[in-house]
């Protein structure tokens, strides 16, 4: 009986659980984005950079210089950034939940999971992406015309949570969503391809360093092992 309760399918429940976890995730952010958390996270971005230079990995200099004299693909990268990740991975929930696929609640409840896993992090590690460092540019902005910390934008989510990536958190369980629930090669072979693709695009982008961008795949392949244990 217990788990017949757990898998119904209630748009009011699923809109209770989103804004739920968006609200705790826009609570932290309230609780870090003023001045003094601003700091603390350019400092941060510092020490993320100096542990990428020792481990011998900080590559996302090199990676942006290759891509900002190829116009289009950045633009395509940053389309991608701003709108194709969080679309995707509601567009492929909604999708499951549509057509009453009995594996809706388990991704579902990894996005969620992937969410509010990160929240400690943003709590006590907030970190500033690349564009907020020196040495980086800002193509979003620069390109088209989207300014990600500006006083309206900047509203509706947290700048200083580069640490970890929720966009490759999401790419992954996306990725698991769309594999796991086609029987077709192509679809399968794409959503394979999905999350080194998205940390192609964060790293291009100057939004997410490659270690966080590791640490969000890794969260989201947590949130998918621990979703099958839970209920709700």
């Amino acid at each position: 009986m217990r788990l017949r309760r757990a898998q119904r399918f209630s748009g009011r429940r699923e809109v209770a659980i989103g804004l739920g976890v968006y609200a705790v995730y826009l609570g932290v952010r309230r609780a870090v984005f003023h001045e003094e958390g601003r700091a603390k996270a350019a400092r941060n971005a510092q020490r993320l950079i100096a542990l990428e230079r020792r481990l011998g990995i900080h590559v996302e200099p090199a990676c942006q210089r290759a891509c900002l004299q190829r116009r289009r693909l950045l633009a395509c990268l940053n389309l991608g950034y701003v709108t194709l990740n969080v679309l995707l991975t509601v567009g492929s929930l909604t999708r499951l939940y549509r057509a009453r696929h009995p594996d809706f609640h388990r991704l579902r409840r990894a996005a969620a999971l992937a969410t509010l896993g990160a929240q400690p992090s943003f709590l006590l590690f907030p970190t500033a992406p690349p564009r907020m460092v020196d040495g980086f540019v800002d193509t979003v902005r620069l390109h088209s015309g989207i300014d990600l910390d500006g006083r309206i934008v900047s509203q509706l989510y947290d700048p200083i949570a580069a640490m970890p990536s929720i966009h490759l958190a999401y790419a992954v369980v996306t990725a698991a969503a769309v594999a796991q629930t086609t029987c077709r090669r192509p679809v399968r072979a794409a959503a394979r391809a999905y999350p080194p693709a998205v940390l192609a695009a964060v790293v291009a982008t100057a939004n997410h360093y490659l270690l966080d961008g590791l640490a969000g795949a890794a969260l989201g392949a947590v949130s998918l092992r621990l979703a099958r244990r839970l209920r709700w």
